[in-house]
């Protein structure tokens, strides 16, 4: 009763949007594009396979009538017409990670050429990697916002140098980035001092975990320059694992729900969210569905942020 109430059902797609499968004839603004992995280290395979079909699962339990009122953007998801499409999941595998990359770049690649937000759903932290290689061809600079436990500047781990552990550093090498702020890092991860110094020298502003409990996300937001193109990567293990169970290295004293809805507002009020990456979620550690819900909420929101913006 309280899933035909809020407007569940069988849909398909993520919040029951229009099916896209040729993106080079986008006919929207924002373009969700799933990949359950890219370049996995050797011998191991796509900690997140199931990811997306998991996230948009979830949506269609909760409630995907988009005509409903969303009280977290204070109306419906899109304040229009419907303004996103599904373009489905890659056709990733584990044995092709120079494919896979090709494949996410040349989708992004297709979305941006019409001017469209590219919304990718991951995926482990080394799907963003092609993504923000795409943007290199549009004749701008950007800012990459990254909400994450992790800082994730391994040069490699065990001889491969495009992993999860090396996402940023790999950004931070890419000509059209700019500047980079990183927030949500905390507890113990791949990072050891000499990684963290490397950051720091490149230019990266750090906002840990800790000074959000704090102070709140506004010095993260005061960090984004007016009029920045931004390309906010989310790992879901920067949420606090008691409300988000789903990912591979449960960390606590993560970020809240609100945190990351205030600060992905307070950006979009500022500067452009050109593109947004959602990786880490790990269907097998979920409990009772309860991050799939909340990874669908936060991607729901995200997704009428960036329909809000100019």
């Amino acid at each position: 009763m309280a899933g035909r109430m809020f407007g569940a059902g069988e849909t398909g797609t993520f919040l029951g949007l229009p099916r896209c499968r040729d993106l080079s004839r986008l006919p929207a603004k924002i373009a969700l594009i799933g990949a359950e992995g890219c370049t996995p280290y050797p011998g191991e395979g796509f900690h997140c396979a199931g990811g997306p079909a998991a996230i948009r699962a979830a949506a269609a339990a909760s409630g995907a009538d988009l005509s409903h009122v969303n009280f977290d953007l204070g109306g419906p998801v899109f304040p229009g017409a419907v303004d996103a499409v599904d373009a489905g999941d890659l056709p990733q595998e584990e044995g092709d990670p120079a494919g896979n990359r090709a494949r996410i770049f040349g989708a992004v690649s297709q979305v941006l050429d019409r001017g469209g937000v590219p919304f990718l759903l991951g995926g482990d932290d080394s799907v963003p990697i092609p993504m923000i290689e795409a943007f290199g061809a549009r004749g701008k600079t950007y800012t990459i916002l990254q909400i994450d436990a992790h800082i994730d500047w391994r040069d490699e781990v065990g001889g491969e140098r495009l992993g999860l552990s090396s996402a940023m550093r790999r950004a931070s090498e890419m000509g059209h980035v700019e500047r980079m702020v990183q927030v949500g890092c905390r507890g113990i991860g791949s990072a050891r001092p000499g990684e963290l110094q490397d950051a720091l020298d490149w230019g990266v502003e750090f906002v840990p975990a800790g000074e959000v409990a704090r102070d709140g996300v506004w010095r993260a937001a005061d960090l984004i320059p007016e009029g920045a193109e931004v390309i906010l990567s989310l790992d879901l293990d920067a949420l606090d694992p008691a409300a988000m169970p789903a990912v591979i290295a449960r960390t606590a004293g993560g970020l809240s729900y609100w945190q990351v809805l205030e600060l992905a507002g307070a950006v979009a009020e500022k500067a452009r969210i050109a593109g947004f990456a959602m990786v880490e979620f790990m269907p097998g550690r979920d409990i009772d569905g309860q991050g799939a819900t909340l990874a669908a909420q936060l991607l729901t929101a995200a997704m009428g942020v960036a329909a809000r913006q100019g």
